[in-house]
């Protein structure tokens, strides 16, 4: 069932979202050749509890069997899709680095994504990945307003990238979100205009695309939780919590 948000729902999730935001732009200033990404995910941890909320992928149930999520950040670094652990291991000049926070406060739900280039001398291939997957989410964003479709969204995002030699990663979606972190409706990145649920007036979602440089096919680690490209190719991911109002698309999660 997709839960719609009244106007002042929405104002309340604000503040999880622009907790969120903060954290990513912190992450970003700290995203440097020499740091880790376990000094990255203290460092956020530290800024979601001073403002009285809680880290909301922390301690999240994965599939039967695997262990709870351990941290604040997923933190995913070149072939790694989502879903990556941080770790004492220094970033390196050239690598990309995709870091995915949520917040819960007060009872509601933000969540964000953004890749990050670590130094100056990246590969052109990457450094475009990542441009291109910024810029898909942006198109995708243009159809977040009352009377598109569902499917708008997946559509601009892999029409916009793989005109640009990239592929979308289909195995994992972007999702609704308000009370609970994941809620009704999916919302893929791939698929053809003009299908599924129409968009409707108080309807909040993360859109999130996962682009790779290479094969779209992805596997999971054996620690449960690590997405990695099929092909060891670098991925990258971006993601906004927007909100759907009578005046178009309200980006929650905007850089501070």
């Amino acid at each position: 069932m997709i839960r719609l948000k009244t106007s002042r729902d929405i104002e309340e999730m604000v503040k999880p979202n622009r907790i969120v935001a903060e954290c990513l732009a912190l992450a970003g200033d700290m995203a440097k050749p020499g740091i880790t990404t376990a000094e990255i995910n203290d460092a956020v941890e530290k800024y979601i509890e001073k403002h009285n909320a809680d880290a909301a992928f922390k301690g999240i149930q994965g599939s039967t069997g695997t262990e709870p999520f351990p941290t604040a950040c997923c933190m995913s670094i070149d072939e790694q899709v989502v879903h990556g652990f941080p770790s004492a291991t220094p970033l390196q000049e050239g690598q990309i680095l995709s870091v995915d926070i949520g917040v819960k406060l007060n009872g509601w739900y933000g969540d964000a994504a953004r890749t990050f280039i670590i130094g100056t001398d990246v590969d052109d291939d990457v450094s475009e990945l990542v441009k291109s997957t910024k810029e898909a989410l942006e198109q995708a964003i243009e159809h977040a307003k009352p009377g598109s479709h569902l499917s708008d969204i997946g559509h601009a995002v892999q029409s916009y990238v793989e005109k640009r030699g990239f592929s979308v990663v289909r195995d994992l979606v972007g999702h609704g979100i308000g009370k609970e972190l994941h809620e009704e409706p999916q919302v893929p990145n791939y698929g053809k205009a003009g299908r599924g649920v129409k968009l409707r007036e108080g309807m909040v979602i993360a859109i999130e695309p996962m682009i790779n440089l290479g094969t779209y096919k992805v596997d999971i680690l054996d620690d449960g939780w690590t997405v990695v490209t099929r092909d060891g190719k670098p991925s990258a991911h971006f993601e906004h919590t927007v909100a759907i109002t009578s005046n178009g698309p309200r980006i929650l999660t905007l850089d501070p």
